[in-house]
């Protein structure tokens, strides 16, 4: 399973970014599937992520309601859709999945996945 993520880039603050998490080896019609951020000297953050499609992706609070998951199953690739982003939005953005399902509960642990893309930095400015 290989995830290659892009889309990462600079942008002012209220702008918007969308970012891909290619995926081969591996679905993206089903989860887990997630995405993490993280910033020098802290830990890896969950942003959100699908467990399942049918129960739709879930938020981490400070993203909710800006930060939309969604997937292009033709193309293999699930996207966050970033809008009216913040400063405090910068960060490296990661994809990450796993083979076998787990509890929703655990969907924001970054210890349960298995495989990772490269990482895709986005820098908003203020």
């Amino acid at each position: 399973v290989q995830l290659q993520a892009s889309g990462g880039g600079l942008v002012q603050a209220g702008g918007s970014l969308r970012l891909s998490c290619a995926a081969s080896g591996r679905s993206v019609s089903s989860g887990p599937i997630a995405w993490f951020r993280q910033v020098p000297g802290k830990e890896r953050e969950f942003v959100g992520g699908i467990n399942t499609w049918s129960a739709g992706p879930v938020y981490t609070a400070s993203v909710k309601g800006r930060f939309t998951i969604s997937r292009d199953n033709a193309k293999n690739t699930v996207y966050l859709e970033m809008n009216g982003l913040k400063p405090e939005d910068t960060a490296v953005y990661y994809c990450a999945t796993r083979i076998n399902r787990i509890i929703t509960s655990a969907l924001n642990r970054a210890d349960v996945y298995t495989y990772w893309g490269q990482g895709t930095l986005v820098t908003v400015s203020s």
